[in-house]
């Protein structure tokens, strides 16, 4: 048999068994919380998203388009369009614009005046990658943030 012929079914078997599933983004914090613009209908809002990476290796994270929703009532929607590398095992920081739905708000504020404590869900997809090639992951966060207006 011709070393050549070897050659392609040698280097399938490196790459494939060099590529290592994904794993999700940790939640950790939100930071530097900054109301944009304010309106009736639709407001937006600058905050800093600190996520960890718990893969043994850098990623790249192309797009994220996300849902965002406040005891179970939909929010606003969140998004990210600029490529971002993130290195292995460490925290980052994602600086994020939010377009939220007043209407969901009004809706949340009793709760949110009364009870200090809501329930927060995100819910889309990333586009994370390595060396050119991207997948879109999905992302999942749910948990309960204490929240105070005074």
């Amino acid at each position: 048999m011709n070393f050549k012929n070897l050659l392609l079914p040698i280097a399938v078997i490196i790459i494939f068994s060099a590529c290592k599933k994904i794993k999700s983004f940790e939640y950790r914090n939100i930071k530097n919380v900054e109301v944009k613009a304010l309106g009736f209908n639709q407001s937006a809002l600058s905050l800093d998203l600190i996520y960890y990476n718990p893969n043994e290796f850098g990623v790249d994270l192309r797009k994220l388009n996300c849902d965002i929703y406040v005891d179970e009532q939909y929010l606003g929607k969140y998004t990210l369009d600029t490529l971002l590398h993130i290195n292995r095992r460490s925290e980052f920081v994602l600086p994020s614009r939010m377009a939220i739905e007043m209407k969901g708000v009004f809706k949340n504020l009793y709760a949110v005046i009364f009870n200090k404590e809501i329930q927060l869900n995100i819910k889309g997809t990333a586009r994370v990658g390595k060396a050119g090639l991207f997948i879109n992951m999905p992302i999942n966060y749910s948990g309960k943030h204490t929240f105070s207006l005074f």
